[in-house]
């Protein structure tokens, strides 16, 4: 699997809680993804049309959250010869409605259907730029590898959505560039440090510490992340340890269970799920009761070693 499919195979998983921002990566994959059909009733249909099935099973659990609908108000149709393109229709008058309106694609002054890239109410929040931005990678965005080079970009039909995708980026001090390419405008970052900020604003953060250690590796440790303030000495080992307990976690969570552990090793795992970054004495400080950096550093090693007797057991 390569880098960018990765990168995308783990921001399927992540599902923000409030509505809006639920709304706003859904706004992102209309923007790229969807058009509306108008039907001989004056009804309207609306249709998403993607040959990523990642995006198509975000899609659905999206509208699910959002709209607390069932996968039976979409339609599928399957198109080429082995059924690569995949064509989500919704016809249902009262759900039409209600997405057109939460997405802002229905102009309330002369009641007509405006599809917009992003309006400025749908990415008004920090949080809903957040969700915005991943789903527009989701849904147009690649990754290189970044072993051969350092390359973030998503493809926008139009200039203007382009510009409004670069102001986003913008706004989380991503240095993001536009250029043309076949008739489509190309948003991209080209530094590796740019790079990881942005999956850390998309949530990707397992991918981010992956993109982490390779930078290391290649012995650019100097300028990695702002926000870790180690030696560069010591950077490698931290992200390394760091990558390895979120897999542990996740391995012990996917196969057993993560109420398999006791309550003072749960207590970390979700801490650790939660906060890929986060030092051990910051995790320390947030248990209940508190606990200093070498218990929670005993708790992490005891998490391993129980993924690891787990892996056994399953002959991995």
């Amino acid at each position: 699997m390569s880098f960018s499919s990765e990168v995308k195979e783990e921001l399927k998983g992540k599902i923000d809680s409030a509505k809006h921002c639920q709304i706003a990566e859904l706004a992102a994959i209309f923007a790229f993804c969807g058009r509306v059909i108008p039907m001989p009733d004056g009804n309207f249909l609306l249709v998403v049309t993607t040959e990523n099935e990642i995006v198509a099973g975000k899609f659905v659990e999206l509208l699910s959250k959002a709209f607390g609908v069932t996968e039976d108000y979409i339609d599928y149709d399957y198109e080429g010869s082995k059924n690569t393109t995949i064509h989500m229709s919704i016809q249902d008058v009262e759900l039409v409605e209600e997405i057109l309106m939460a997405i802002k694609w229905r102009n309330m002054q002369d009641n007509k259907i405006v599809p917009v890239f992003a309006h400025s109410l749908v990415v008004q929040k920090e949080c809903c730029k957040r969700a915005f931005i991943r789903g527009a990678f989701l849904a147009a965005g690649s990754l290189s590898d970044p072993n051969k080079n350092y390359h973030y970009e998503i493809v926008c039909g139009h200039e203007e959505g382009a510009e409004q995708l670069k102001e986003m980026l913008a706004f989380f001090k991503l240095e993001a560039k536009v250029t043309i390419r076949k008739n489509n405008y190309i948003v991209y970052l080209k530094e590796g440090i740019h790079i990881t900020d942005c999956l850390n604003v998309m949530g990707a953060f397992v991918s981010q510490m992956e993109l982490y250690n390779v930078m290391i590796l290649k012995g650019i440790s100097n300028n990695i992340n702002r926000q870790v303030n180690c030696e560069t000495a010591n950077m490698n080992k931290t992200i390394e340890a760091a990558v390895k307990q979120i897999r542990d976690i996740e391995y012990i969570r996917d196969t057993v269970g993560i109420d398999y552990l006791n309550d003072g090793l749960k207590q970390v795992a979700l801490i650790r799920l939660e906060n890929s970054d986060m030092n051990l004495k910051d995790i320390g400080d947030r248990l209940n009761p508190p606990v200093g950096k070498s218990g929670v550093n005993h708790r992490l090693r005891k998490i391993g070693e129980i993924a690891e007797e787990l892996r056994a057991s399953k002959g991995e």
